[in-house]
């Protein structure tokens, strides 16, 4: 349980790491070099103004110097980066996750997932700082992972079809629309999700991601929150089932092909 709480912790702070990155990257500012601040009055923040989830409680969402609000944004990320942390070091198996290079890979494809999703949701952007450094680690880390079993050839052709997959699933779309129905991050999106996931679950999570996304539109113009001209934040449901896929993709295509009577 003790383990547990301190993965618990690390997410969280990584979380807030996460926040200042997501914050940063539209305003293209160093993620590295400059002390946090409210964005509002610009103070700069103390480090009892960091801790993950504690302050915002603690300053009830109100900055200490100006009391302008304090977005949701910051606990809520944190708190889920450290909530999947745990769930990580749960499927893995906590006793054997440290000795485990997929756990490590898993925290690494989160945290992009993460970024990539609060970005997508709030600015409707995804950005090429994140996904290509993201698409290069999935594609070189699951190849010397999974190349460990002496299929080299097998496994890069089965990644980088479905990194073309994809990528040129959502290339096309591009290319047919004239960048009316994805943007250029949607792209790229797709192939960190080939990547991430190879064949033939990228397939899994392309269905999931385009379900997933019919549904809530629905239920989103039901009841007159979006209109049809409302913008949608694509990537949002592409990050969701690429999770979803990861952990649960094999289990997802088993149910599907047996219901096809394949």
């Amino acid at each position: 349980m003790l383990t547990y709480v301190l993965i618990f912790i690390i997410g969280a702070c990584i979380g807030s790491f996460l926040n200042v990155v997501i914050y940063r990257l539209p305003e293209k500012k160093s993620i590295w070099k400059k002390r946090s601040n409210c964005p509002h009055c610009h103070q700069k923040l103390k480090n009892y103004d960091l801790v993950p989830i504690f302050s915002f409680i603690w300053l009830k969402a109100k900055c200490r110097g100006c009391k302008q609000k304090i977005s949701w944004q910051y606990p809520s990320v944190e708190l889920v980066t450290g909530l999947l942390f745990v769930f990580l070091a749960y499927h893995h198996q906590v006793g054997q996750a440290m000795a485990n290079p997929m756990f490590f890979r898993d925290l690494v494809f989160v945290a992009g997932l993460i970024i990539i999703f609060t970005t997508d949701l709030r600015y409707y952007l995804i950005f090429d700082a994140v996904s290509i450094p993201l698409m290069v680690f999935a594609f070189l880390v699951n190849f010397f992972i999974l190349s460990h079993s002496g299929n080299y050839f097998s496994i890069l052709i089965n990644l980088i079809v479905a990194g073309l997959i994809g990528g040129g699933f959502f290339a096309l779309q591009y290319w047919v629309s004239k960048g009316k129905w994805v943007g250029g991050g949607d792209i790229r999106l797709g192939a960190v999700m080939g990547f991430m996931l190879g064949w033939p679950i990228i397939f899994v999570a392309l269905i999931l991601a385009y379900v997933s996304g019919a549904v809530i539109s629905v239920i989103l113009l039901a009841f007159k929150i979006k209109t049809m001209k409302s913008p949608v934040p694509f990537g949002v449901f592409l990050t969701g089932s690429t999770f979803v896929a990861l952990f649960w993709g094999q289990q997802l295509l088993a149910w599907y092909l047996t219901n096809l009577g394949l």
